[in-house]
């Protein structure tokens, strides 16, 4: 199974000695929940916030939309090509999933509507409820997971057909499908906690003192990266054939 990463940001300079860059931690997730699934999984990364896109969208089983720094709705002259990109691979029903601005992006390219969030910043490890168990999450049969967070924009309007999945206190929209061919979600199974501490430290006067303390505490609770990330892997798979 061959999964392209289209990454849409890069981790900051001085981060990236110890926790590496965005491709790499996701294709260390991934491919690890594969391991565990005993499935084969090639990784190849796609810079399109560098305009690097696969030739053929057939080159990959399927695609990962990295987070970003950036909001979907900047200015910035690589993001409606993405947007466009998106709609080619929803048209053609190929396997996409979205993380944190992936899923933003998905919804916004598709009809649906991300907006700054009243909430403000959301960060650390935060609960979501599950409130529809989909084919590709049923061996788990979970009523919750946790992931880390950290953002402050959300999903405000789901697209045409989506299919709401689970929903935070402070993120109502925080994952959602389409058919049997998208999957996202606002948090980050590929961060761990050292790289969430990191991030909230370096924010730390723009989260204020109470976001940043509750961020930082959450830090001690349960993370369930691991099961959220075999979710991302039997999506991508498909549905196994009917004995």
């Amino acid at each position: 199974m061959k999964i392209g990463i289209l990454q849409a940001d890069s981790v900051l300079d001085q981060f990236q000695p110890v926790h590496g860059n965005y491709p790499g931690m996701i294709a260390g997730t991934l491919g690890q929940a594969a391991d565990e699934l005993q499935v084969v999984a090639e990784f190849v990364n796609y810079d399109v916030e560098h305009g690097v896109y696969p030739d053929a969208i057939e080159e990959c089983d399927g695609y990962v939309i990295t987070g970003s720094k950036k909001s979907v709705y900047d200015d910035e002259p690589w993001i409606e090509p993405l947007k466009a990109f998106t709609r080619e691979l929803h048209a053609a029903e190929k396997k996409l999933v979205g993380l944190c601005f992936g899923h933003q992006l998905i919804a916004d390219a598709l009809g649906g509507q991300t907006l700054g969030a009243e909430t403000g910043w959301c960060v650390g490890i935060h609960r979501s409820e599950v409130l529809h168990s989909s084919w590709f999450m049923e061996d788990d049969e979970l009523s919750f997971y946790t992931l880390i967070v950290s953002h402050r924009d959300q999903v405000m309007l789901l697209p045409e057909g989506a299919q709401l999945l689970a929903s935070a206190e402070q993120c109502p929209n925080s994952m959602y499908s389409i058919g049997d061919h998208i999957f996202t979600m606002q948090g980050h199974p590929e961060f761990n906690r050292e790289y969430s501490r990191d991030l909230m430290e370096m924010r730390r006067d723009i989260l204020g003192p109470e976001t940043y303390r509750a961020g930082v505490a959450s830090l001690d609770e349960p993370l369930m990266r691991d099961i959220v990330s075999r979710w991302i892997i039997r999506f991508i798979k498909g549905k196994p054939a009917l004995v």
